[in-house]
Formats: C-alpha cells, sequence, structure tokens
C-alpha cells in the first residue's frame, strides 16, 4: 500500500468517526430513572400540576410488607411535603390471603406535567394506573387516583 492509498483510507476512518460521533452526540437522549428502591420499600417521582399555575413533583412510596402505596407532593411555597395519601393495595389488588405479593412500579407522562403510576403486581396478573391530584374535600394534602386496574394475564 503506497502513502496515497494510506492517506485516503486515514481520511476515510477519520471522517466515519467524526460522523459516528456526531450522530451519537444529537441523537442520543439521556434516561432519567426517578425510581429507586431499598428492602421492602421503592419509590417512584414525577411531575405533578397541583394548580394550573404551579407545576411540583409527585412522590410515590410503595410499601411492601405492609402492602400500602402512599403519595405526596412537595408543597413549594412552604418548602415541605403534604400530608400523605394511602391505598390498600392487598384490597385493591385483590391478594389472596397467606399470597406474598411481588409488585413492579415506575411513573410516566401523560400529559404536560402530569404524571401517572403503573403498579403491576405479579402473582394475580393485575396493572393498575394511577394518578394523584389535590384531594377532593377541600383539605390540605393529595389523594390518589386510580386510572385502571385490568388484566394484563391471567392469573395462575
Amino acid at each position: 500500500m503506497n502513502g496515497n492509498q494510506r492517506a485516503f483510507w486515514l481520511i476515510i476512518g477519520c471522517a466515519f468517526g467524526l460522523g459516528m460521533g456526531w450522530l451519537g452526540y444529537f441523537f442520543n437522549r439521556p434516561v432519567y430513572a426517578y425510581s429507586d428502591r431499598h428492602g421492602d420499600y421503592a419509590l417512584c417521582t414525577g411531575p405533578l400540576l397541583v394548580n394550573a399555575t404551579i407545576p411540583t413533583e409527585g412522590v410515590w412510596l410503595l410499601d411492601y410488607k405492609g402492602g400500602k402505596l402512599q403519595a405526596s407532593v412537595i408543597d413549594r411555597v412552604g418548602g415541605k411535603m403534604a400530608a400523605w395519601a394511602e391505598l390498600d393495595l392487598a384490597e385493591e389488588f385483590a391478594v389472596p390471603a397467606r399470597q406474598a405479593p411481588h409488585f413492579l412500579m415506575t411513573t410516566g407522562i401523560v400529559g404536560k406535567e402530569q404524571s401517572a403510576l403503573y403498579l403491576v403486581e405479579t402473582t394475580t396478573g393485575k396493572i393498575g394506573v394511577y394518578t394523584m391530584g389535590p384531594r377532593l374535600d377541600g383539605q390540605p394534602g393529595v389523594s390518589i387516583r386510580r386510572q385502571d386496574l385490568s388484566l394484563f394475564r391471567k392469573s395462575n
């Protein structure tokens, strides 16, 4: 291979590398994971529109052992957590007595500044979709609202 051929392939290789780097820079989007778990607890967060002008963050806490889903919101004015709402998941998903539930959960965006929680119970084969919003009775805090509860497979 003579010097001209080496220079040609060097230029082609550099152009290809720069092109791939450019594509990677402009087309890769960061993935944000708004969840974590430890032991018998899992936590997810997502944007929440409590009123039309103040977007804030909603917090979902899953207590596996207690079979409870809790939800709260950050009071941006006072900088404190609002009162926690609670949902009994054993009752909600009709988990049979003496059967250990197995939950998975994640949040997703369903509208501008509004997230939903997707909660799966693998032993019953059910998936629930939940949102949170201001309490309907006018008291401070939030309420958990079930949007859907359906089967993703038949239970064993």
